[in-house]
């Protein structure tokens, strides 16, 4: 991990000299949560962001794509500033759970505008549920791809439910087990299924030891039950 983060680095201040104004790694691998299963997510910030910078990224992107990784978010300086209220799920994470590659720490300084964050949270929720139903839905038959389409989900889930808990006032770790643990307390949720599919990800459990198609009705139970408690909210 550290060896790819050297080699971005050096290739993003190769390609953008004195426009580059920060690198930041944020997510679990910023607090030692990583495994290879993770993403290594990554901002960049530049002084200006043109289709030249667009064009000279593409390279580094694509580059950092084969590596298995999203290609890193690009913003400026400005839309830093401005788009914590948009972004609010994003900035959260990002002043939780970030560390500084390169350049100045343009996050640490930021105040978070939650006009629009219980909003986006349930948005969230909702809408990445109705994707899993889409897309479960033609794969009940076919237990290795409702499986994998389960695991890469779990990670996502667990973000949005240390939402949910932060905006009922419950500051939990970030780390995914604890999350789901106090979301169990908290909300009442089946933690049975998320837990699974951890032991799966982290390879403490075989694939084959995991039936996806019974545990898919509790999981589904419980992103809904997440997303109602955060629409509550706002009554």
């Amino acid at each position: 991990m550290e060896r790819l983060l050297n080699q971005l680095c050096d290739k993003l201040r190769a390609a953008f000299s004195d426009r580059l104004v920060s690198v930041v790694l944020y997510g679990s691998a910023a607090v030692g949560d990583y495994t290879k299963y993770s993403d290594l997510n990554i901002l960049c910030v530049l002084t200006r962001l043109t289709p030249v910078e667009m064009k000279e990224a593409e390279p580094i992107f694509r580059w950092w794509r084969e590596q298995g990784n999203p290609s890193p978010v690009l913003l400026t300086e400005e839309e830093v500033r401005n788009g914590t209220d948009c972004f609010a799920i994003e900035f959260h994470d990002m002043k939780d759970r970030h560390r500084i590659l390169a350049g100045t720490d343009v996050i640490a300084p930021l105040e978070l505008d939650d006009s629009f964050y219980r909003m986006q949270v349930e948005h969230e929720l909702r809408a990445k549920l109705l994707r899993l139903r889409q897309k479960a839905a033609g794969l009940l038959s076919d237990k290795d791809h409702l499986r994998r389409l389960m695991v890469d989900s779990v990670s996502t889930f667990c973000v949005l439910f240390r939402h949910a808990l932060l905006l009922h006032g419950v500051n939990a770790d970030p780390h995914k087990r604890e999350v789901v643990a106090r979301a169990r307390e908290l909300f009442g949720i089946d933690s049975a299924p998320f837990e699974k599919l951890l032991d799966v990800r982290e390879e403490r459990a075989k694939p084959r030891d995991f039936d996806p198609v019974t545990a898919l009705p509790a999981y589904m139970a419980a992103i809904s039950t997440v997303a109602e408690a955060v629409d509550r909210l706002q009554k």
